[in-house]
């Protein structure tokens, strides 16, 4: 509960700043800068370094892929179908591709599903959704930014981008087993602990809800999709590899939970960062996570009662 009242605290603390005229207007992409290239790189290292890597992590790894994946085929499909701006395109693909599975998904899944449950948590997380982030949602953010890209340049937006090569780095330490610990960890643990206030607070300075922004159909497309559409999919697909086994219904539940999650904030810094509709993305994360409250109890009471 703390968690979550952490999330709301921090979205109502960036609007309420809008207010005081003293609060510099370009706030929101310094803040944003100060996430990609100081907190995200933090994050990877911590983390990543001291996941345990196995055959096991593939099945609650493939969820991210999966929520990626399907979010680019249907937006570009429909984007291209309709003429949608690629601004717009962009912003769907990212911000309905990637669920929060980490912050907001991690006090969720261990308050209903215990340590067991968590665990399973991490591995969507940190191998899938936080991989996901640091390579396709980046290539998708060149693809459809203001700016035609080249492959090349693309592929040297992705290598160059801060998250993904700390990324690198943290996946070289755990396969070398070097441990991060003392003092380094503890720095690094203090620049991720701000991440979440920091970043929905970026996030509620962007939030100006006006009535047309409320009536924006790409607004409720998107959450439409990452709360109703995705989740469906994804229990769909489980079910139909995982059947009703006993030994696996814990990582089926917790796959369709976490892939039920709100749009996850990064994916509100990185359409930012490329000027993929900032205020459409702000509004799929804020509207989003307190509307997921809501969407995930009902997703809960379908996987007990009706599995």
């Amino acid at each position: 509960m703390a968690n979550i009242l952490l999330v709301i605290i921090s979205i109502l603390v960036g609007i309420l700043l809008q207010r005081i005229r003293e609060f510099p207007t370009d706030a929101p992409k310094a803040l944003n800068a100060y996430l990609i290239y100081v907190v995200l790189p933090a994050v990877s290292l911590l983390h990543i370094s001291k996941l345990e890597l196995s055959l096991s992590l593939l099945l609650p790894i493939s969820v991210a892929w999966i929520v990626f994946s399907l979010s680019w085929l249907l937006f570009g499909y429909l984007g291209k179908k309709f003429d949608w701006k690629r601004n717009t395109i962009g912003c769907l693909i990212i911000c309905g591709g990637l669920s929060n599975t980490g912050f907001v998904g991690y006090p969720i899944i261990e308050a209903i599903y215990g340590i067991e449950g968590l665990k399973i948590a991490v591995l969507v997380d940190q191998p899938g959704s936080f991989l996901v982030v640091s390579s396709l949602a980046i290539i998708v953010a060149s693809i459809y930014g203001e700016e035609k890209m080249r492959k090349r340049d693309i592929s040297k937006k992705m290598l160059l981008f801060p998250p993904f090569l700390f990324f690198i780095l943290a996946l070289l330490l755990n396969l070398f087993q070097v441990e991060i610990r003392g003092m380094v960890e503890h720095v690094l643990r203090s620049f991720s602990a701000t991440l979440t206030p920091i970043a929905l607070i970026a996030v509620g300075l962007q939030i100006k809800i006006r009535p047309q922004d409320i009536k924006d159909n790409f607004l409720w497309f998107g959450l439409a999709h990452k709360l109703f559409l995705i989740p469906l999919v994804i229990f769909l697909i489980y079910f139909w590899i995982l059947g009703d086994s006993p030994a696996q219904n814990l990582i089926f539940k917790v796959s369709v939970m976490e892939a039920a999650m709100a749009s996850m904030i990064t994916s509100s810094i990185i359409a930012t960062n490329f000027n993929l509709r900032p205020k459409l993305a702000s509004l799929l994360v804020g509207i989003g996570i307190p509307l997921s409250f809501f969407t995930l109890a009902g997703w809960y009471y379908l996987l007990e009662y009706l599995r």
